[in-house]
């Protein structure tokens, strides 16, 4: 049976930092790269003031200082966003209490492609925006 968004957030996993040993994405040879997991994602998200944005940028900036790295992986973050949005989604869901989840609509452009992939539409992503006066 396949794992629910909720279970794929929760997972036990340790991130790493490891040095790449070639060009990847916008990421120089020889660079030490941060290798984030759902749960640090997360975690950051949770603690973005209310009606606050971090850009995807921001974020692998903000992760990769504070886990002593010079770059956050973009692939591997840009999966973790779509777990933790799909994730909280999930719990809204059942709930349907958005004040209990992971407020993801700070960290997602409407314009973005994660945008256009996440179960909750994009109508969702701007109407909590919309709440919280976060413009573009």
């Amino acid at each position: 049976m396949a794992k629910t968004w909720v279970e794929k957030r929760e997972i036990n996993k340790v991130y790493q930092v490891k040095v790449n040993p070639k060009k990847f994405a916008d990421i120089p040879p020889q660079t030490k790269m941060l290798i984030p997991t759902p749960r640090i994602l997360d975690t950051l998200v949770r603690k973005i003031p209310e009606g606050s944005f971090l850009y995807f940028k921001q974020i692998r900036k903000e992760l990769a200082y504070k886990y002593d790295a010079e770059m956050t992986c973009p692939i591997v973050t840009g999966i973790c966003m779509r777990i933790i949005c799909e994730a909280a989604f999930e719990e809204y869901q059942i709930n349907k209490d958005d004040t209990q989840i992971t407020s993801f609509w700070r960290v997602v452009e409407p314009d973005s492609k994660l945008a256009l992939k996440l179960t909750c539409g994009l109508d969702f992503i701007i109407q909590r925006q919309f709440q919280e006066g976060i413009t573009f």
